[in-house]
């Protein structure tokens, strides 16, 4: 039986607040929360906030946890999506989550970010 590589094991309180940016090095915003699939055990997304000024009008994302790249150098995660993609991705506010879970929002999400 072959062994399996080995992976960073971090607490999720540890990457929440982590900075996220695009391959040109453009900040997309940061890491608020990660949605945890239960039953399967994984992450399924980073909810990752973008915009507002001072942690007001923030724009939350459902990012499909496949899409990040971890870069522990700089203790940030890499996003391969433009900026202007990232204004016009599927958000909703802090006050209105929605069901994550849902197979349509799977759908939605996973489209948009080619996972």
């Amino acid at each position: 039986m072959g062994q399996r590589p080995m992976h960073p094991v971090l607490s999720a309180d540890s990457l929440s607040g982590n900075k996220v940016v695009n391959r040109e090095g453009d900040d997309l915003g940061k890491i608020e929360d990660l949605m945890i699939d239960v039953g399967g055990g994984e992450i399924r997304y980073a909810v990752l906030s973008f915009g507002g000024f001072l942690g007001m009008g923030d724009k939350l994302f459902a990012i499909p946890w496949d899409s990040l790249a971890l870069d522990t150098e700089n203790k940030r995660f890499l996003l391969n999506v433009e900026k202007d993609k990232l204004k016009d991705a599927p958000g909703f506010d802090k006050d209105n989550w929605p069901n994550m879970a849902d197979a349509q929002f799977q759908s939605t999400i996973t489209s948009y970010y080619a996972v």
